[in-house]
């Protein structure tokens, strides 16, 4: 693609000097015409008869548009009309939306009427668009147009610049993508042309950062092409890089040392209890960190039998990591002393930044962190655990199941949470993490290591906001084709960003577009904090599927309609089964049974049934995946169940063939125990919930798509 990068500059520079922010629909003209963006013929006329010689030219019918910077809604001003078919129609029409415009601003500059051609009726009207994000910068949007952007909302989001391939996936993101296809006999629409309109306006966009929004709507898609019937641009500033950025092997660095330290120094340590300095000091220790513990305390010499320093530039040796555990007020000057000492991280425990209005004191720890280079997490925080390190550093209780999940938490609650589920399930984590007020150090920062560090198999993470959406897109680009990010973002139901005279900008909500571009990077959203947990927890467990096919395998037909249901919600497909398979499935089932899909085996059979059914299903080479239903009968108990079907699946595994399995169990409380066995044996189950279990197959299906994992 070739742009006329040198037209677009010349209208921007034009409308900045006159200190406007909205472009007039002739400079639109302009830089679609640079940008390849089709639009209807059109011209701008200053008088009647050069709207009647205009329109002559054009060919009728036409639309007239008042030209005006001061009018970004020309329609509530009465400065449009569409359907003109004569010079006379066009004269009383010129006429007719100057006047409208007038009085509707009586101070407006009016330059003239754009006389535009008249798109014949027929096409799929959408909308093409492109905003500037708070969190994610230039996006780009596509959705249904007209009358319909503002009743249905079905549009999406993709960063700008988009790919080909990015634009294609976006007509496709929509819930009337059909539409699209053609429907009822209606041809399809030229999704190409579409496509290739999508990455011109991301072009531009990306190309220009003072575009500050684009709005093309509607644009008229059909077989044949596409055409922006009306084009609406607003510049404005180009939001500041206030953010310094890292390279890649100057975060890992940092946080190698972060989260493997051989040395610590706790700022603030104490002997007395109920202090979080005395806390921290003992999850250390207690712990069992066999790294060197190093307390610092001006008015102490010896803290829980450790020599005490006055400071950490007294500390002798290397220092990986300061704890600092002191007020606020005293953080400044004690981080200057950690970057004079060459410490490349401090953890910051302390409340009272910018949390509290204290802005300024947070934005001078920033400056000194910077300054000495130290990496700061941070404030306000409980700290870290790194438990393949042995090392807790927080003043919250101890944790150290290791095991292959990553946990991190921008609230000190949630991280609470996290730490209560990880003990009641028995989960195994790597690491749990405090972000806080991300001063400095955030999810891109963590989920970069995260993704690199052998002990960590899924990454899961609580956040309010991106500082950096960019960079974590990044970093979970370059994690997920090696292991899940599990996202819970908070907020989800806030109200939409207000951003006036476009449509785009009106339906760009902060959680639309954190949704696609979340998706987009290849990370799995969940709907809630025990989901996000349970994903974390479950993932690792389960194996990666090789292909799409699901069978249910059920004791019940209740739950095989709930399970189906399940699959179904989350974007799994139940496979269509043949009929040699079918036959082999009846063989073990009673004939008042129900072969398909679900395979219903009745609640009354024997052990025996379920095994040969679940060795079938493992066994056959088209069968990707198995959702197991079991209800609770004094024939086949609870455990029967989960010890048969445990021994089976690692039987199989130990011949080379892992498939995902999940089960749903129905019962008396004796089922709890049974999930708490098979959960453990690598088969995913969970009492009385047909929808748990499959939502974590989905979400482990989603996964394995984003890393082009499935065949």
């Amino acid at each position: 693609m070739t742009y006329d990068n040198d037209a677009v500059r010349a209208v921007l520079d034009a409308a900045r000097a006159e200190g406007r922010t909205a472009l007039t629909a002739p400079e639109g003209k302009r830089i679609t015409d640079a940008y390849g963006i089709p639009t209807p013929a059109e011209g701008l006329a200053e008088t009647v008869d050069e709207a009647v010689s205009l329109a002559d030219r054009i060919g009728f019918p036409v639309v007239l548009k008042i030209v005006s910077p001061d009018i970004l809604h020309k329609t509530d001003a009465g400065g449009v009309r569409v359907g003109l078919s004569s010079c006379a129609e066009v004269r009383g029409a010129f006429t007719a939306i100057v006047d409208n415009a007038r009085s509707y601003d009586p101070k407006a500059r009016i330059q003239g009427v754009q006389v535009q051609q008249m798109i014949p009726d027929g096409g799929q009207e959408v909308i093409v668009g492109a905003v500037t994000d708070p969190t994610f910068g230039k996006v780009v949007a596509f959705g249904l147009g007209g009358v319909l952007v503002e009743v249905l909302k079905d549009i999406t989001f993709r960063l700008a610049p988009a790919t080909e391939d990015e634009a294609l996936s976006m007509l496709d993101g929509i819930r009337a993508a059909e539409v699209l296809r053609g429907v009822r006999g209606g041809p399809a629409v030229d999704r190409a042309a579409l496509a290739d309109l999508i990455v011109r306006v991301s072009r531009l966009v990306a190309d220009f950062p003072e575009i500050t929004e684009v709005d093309l709507n509607p644009v008229f898609a059909t077989a044949s092409g596409v055409l922006a019937a009306d084009v609406r641009l607003l510049i404005g500033d180009p939001a500041p890089q206030e953010r310094r950025r890292y390279s890649r092997e100057e975060i890992l660095s940092a946080m190698r040392r972060l989260m493997q330290p051989r040395s610590v120094a706790v700022v603030g340590a104490s002997n007395e209890q109920g202090k979080i300095g005395n806390s921290v000091m003992r999850n250390l220790i207690d712990g069992g960190f066999p790294g060197e513990i190093h307390p610092v305390n001006p008015k102490a010499d010896d803290i829980l039998g450790r020599k005490a320093y006055k400071s950490v530039t007294d500390v002798p040796g290397e220092v990986d990591v300061a704890v600092f555990a002191i007020p606020a007020k005293f953080v400044p000057a004690a981080l200057e002393e950690v970057g004079r000492k060459g410490i490349p991280n401090a953890v910051l425990i302390p409340s009272g930044f910018a949390e509290t209005g204290e802005h300024e004191l947070q934005r001078r720890i920033v400056e000194i962190a910077e300054e000495y280079g130290v990496r700061v997490l941070g404030p306000n925080i409980y700290g870290y655990y790194s438990t393949w390190q042995d090392l807790c550093a927080t003043f919250c209780t101890p944790y150290d199941v290791k095991g292959p999940v990553a946990l991190t938490s921008q609230s000190g609650g949630i991280g609470m949470a996290i730490l209560g589920f990880a003990r009641t399930t028995k989960t195994g984590v790597s690491a749990i993490v405090g972000l806080g007020n991300k001063s400095d150090v955030d999810e891109d920062d963590l989920l970069t290591w995260f993704g690199e560090d052998d002990r960590t198999q899924c990454i899961a993470m609580h956040l309010e906001d991106l500082k950096d959406g960019r960079a974590f897109v990044e970093a979970a680009r370059a994690t997920v084709p090696r292991k899940p990010v599990v996202v819970l973002k908070a907020g989800r139901t806030a109200a939409g960003a207000k951003a006036a005279g476009s449509h785009t900008g009106a339906l760009a909500g902060d959680d639309a577009v954190y949704d696609d571009i979340l998706r987009q990077a290849g990370v799995i959203r969940a709907p809630g904090l025990n989901e996000m947990l349970e994903y974390a927890r479950a993932l690792p467990v389960l194996p990666t599927p090789q292909g799409d096919n699901v069978v249910i395998i059920t004791g019940a037909g209740g739950s095989g309609v709930l399970l189906s249901d399940a699959i179904v919600d989350n974007g799994l497909s139940l496979m269509e089964i043949p009929d040699d398979l079918d036959a082999a499935f009846r063989r073990f089932i009673p004939p008042f049974g129900a072969a398909g899909n679900p395979v219903d085996i009745t609640g009354g059979e024997p052990p025996s049934t379920y095994e040969a059914t679940i060795r079938l299903g493992l066994e056959d080479p088209r069968i990707h995946s198995l959702v197991l239903g079991y209800w609770h009968t004094i024939v086949t108990p609870p455990m029967v169940f989960a010890e048969l079907t445990a021994r089976v699946v690692e039987e199989f595994r130990a011949r080379g063939i892992a498939k995902p399995v999940v089960a749903s169990l129905a019962g008396d409380t004796e089922v709890e125990e049974a999930c708490a066995y098979l959960f453990e044996r690598g088969v995913v189950a969970y009492p009385y919930t047909t929808e748990k279990p499959v939502a974590v197959l989905g979400a482990k299906y989603r996964w394995a798509r984003s890393a082009g994992l499935l065949r």
